[in-house]
């Protein structure tokens, strides 16, 4: 029987769809293919999730790289407006409140920069997770099997009992590998789909906000606690 669903966060929990903001800025494949090499291909955007580079440095670099193939102006353009990509997926959010109020325990295990998680994690949604990992912080990305392991030894989360969500296909695959069921996110009704093949249950989800809303009060409270016995 499941009791863990972990998630990825970029595709899946947020919209991260680079290739349709580079469509929608240039509208010219060969101007889209350079920039989508020179950006969210780069290895400065990889080294980015693996947290071994800052977010000025990286920016420096493929704007050196894009001014040699003349492409500094659209290279500008992701470095400003890319993160307006990044909504959340009100979808995802419904199901992950359905998922939370039937009991299941909710994890994140996701490739993404330390900046960008910074800001994700202030959503109100975020303490409906019961933990999870990030790239940026064991500098291993999916899909290493290491990262996996560091998620599931961290919190002792059976493999058995545990579902992987991402839009990646290698990661999902990844995770099967390991015993963890790997589901392929490809568009939420398949999703939830393949959560009911799982037998997981989906509750009637009107509690919605009020569940948001506590588990917000209950991560103030307990930070509140932890200053209170620091101070002490």
């Amino acid at each position: 029987m499941y009791k863990n669903i972990i998630f990825d966060l970029g595709g899946v929990v947020v919209n991260f769809t680079p290739k349709d903001f580079l469509m929608d800025r240039f509208m010219n494949k060969k101007a889209e293919d350079i920039v989508y090499t020179l950006t969210f291909g780069s290895k400065e955007w990889e080294d980015l999730d693996r947290g071994v580079i800052s977010r000025g440095t990286a920016n420096r670099i493929m704007l050196e790289n894009a001014a040699r193939c003349g492409r500094t102006f659209e290279v500008q353009t992701v470095i400003d407006e890319w993160e307006s990509i990044l909504q959340t997926n009100q979808r995802t959010l419904k199901t992950m409140c359905k998922l939370k109020l039937a009991g299941y325990r909710l994890y994140y295990l996701s490739n993404i920069a330390s900046d960008t998680f910074e800001e994700i994690s202030r959503r109100d949604f975020f303490p409906l997770f019961d933990g999870g990992i990030v790239s940026c912080d064991v500098h291993v990305c999916k899909p290493d099997p290491q990262i996996y392991t560091l998620l599931m030894q961290k919190y002792h989360l059976a493999y058995d009992e545990s579902i992987f969500i991402d839009d990646n296909k290698q990661n999902a695959q990844a995770a099967y590998n390991l015993g963890i069921t790997g589901i392929l996110y490809k568009n939420h009704k398949s999703f939830e789909r393949a959560l009911r093949l799982c037998k997981v249950e989906l509750p009637d989800s009107r509690n919605i906000r009020d569940l948001i809303r506590a588990k917000k009060r209950e991560q103030e409270e307990s930070q509140r606690a932890a200053q209170q016995q620091q101070q002490q």
